[in-house]
């Protein structure tokens, strides 16, 4: 197997594909899932992301934290690319 090729087995990822590929999936449901299963498949992209730590204030005492470090540009391929940009954009920071 390439190591670039990550292929997910997670049971939520298997179950919202199987509904994306039915005849009988209405295009409601079509586009909830793309949403879906981009926001599954770039968690586990991202899972190396560079990040830096740093303190936040809470309301009780200061905290540690991480934000993220690096710059991520997205560049959706063809149309189909375009249903996965807003996902994405409501992830990443």
């Amino acid at each position: 197997m390439n190591p670039a090729i990550f292929v997910s087995r997670h049971p939520l990822v298997l179950d919202k594909l199987t509904l994306l590929r039915s005849l009988d999936t209405p295009s409601r449901l079509f586009r909830s899932l793309v949403r879906d299963l981009t926001q599954l498949l770039v968690y586990e992209a991202l899972a190396d992301v560079g990040v830096e730590h740093t303190a936040v204030q809470t309301p009780l005492a200061e905290c540690a934290g991480v934000r993220v470090s690096e710059r991520i540009g997205l560049v959706p391929i063809l149309r189909a690319g375009l249903g996965m940009v807003d996902p994405i954009l409501d992830l990443v920071p």
